[in-house]
């Protein structure tokens, strides 16, 4: 029996279409080849809400994965808007230092002290180097203001919250290049706040 011909979806048309390096915005061109792509990304139900139907988010998604050298999926799954800022989630800076290659899996040391603290520890395979990231305390995260912001997760899960930080600390000393220079969501909102949650009303109509 003759094998039947594979086809392909749009979607992995498009995937195969994107550009492998970084985008060239200089080049309308690529340009054009890479909003294509991105249009046909865009149009699915897989993708969060930020990129859907949004070509524009999606190329800007296609350019980092192709940076940083992996998959525009996993970009678009981790990477938020947060108050005008991109910012990755805290899982998954835990995520790009583990699988940088650069360190063994990254642990947290746990202490007592001021309230409780975290720190992130990991050896640098290069040089066996044990590296450690600043202690995330809970009187810290009083003396910056994070704890007392409105809607603040500190206050609801400070251990999280706390790896969270330990993590994208260790991260901006000892291997920078794997958030490309960008902060996690919860350091953004400590800075700039929480959204506040949409007030829900109900209409009830009486008739006479």
């Amino acid at each position: 029996m003759p094998d039947e011909p594979i086809t392909e979806t749009p979607q992995e048309t498009a995937l195969a279409a994107a550009p492998s390096t970084a985008l060239n915005y200089m080049d309308s061109a690529a340009l054009n080849k890479a909003y294509k792509s991105a249009a046909i990304f865009a149009q699915s139900d897989l993708v969060p809400d930020t990129y859907r139907n949004k070509p524009q988010n999606v190329m800007i998604a296609m350019d980092l994965a192709s940076r940083m050298g992996i998959s525009m999926m996993q970009v678009m799954q981790n990477l938020y808007v947060v108050k005008g800022h991109p910012a990755w989630s805290g899982q998954y800076c835990i995520s790009a230092i583990n699988g940088c290659g650069k360190f063994s899996p990254l642990k947290f040391i746990w202490a007592d002290d001021n309230g409780g603290s975290c720190t992130a520890k990991a050896t640098r395979l290069a040089d066996s180097e044990v590296c450690y990231s600043e202690a995330i305390s809970m009187q810290m995260a009083k003396n910056e203001g994070w704890l007392d912001k409105n809607g603040s997760k500190w206050k609801t899960m400070p251990r999280q919250m706390m790896m969270y930080r330990a993590a994208s600390f260790f991260a901006r000393v000892y291997c920078p290049d794997v958030l490309m220079g960008m902060q996690t969501v919860e350091e953004v909102k400590d800075v700039n706040g929480y959204d506040k949650e949409e007030k829900k009303y109900i209409t009830v109509s009486l008739e006479d």
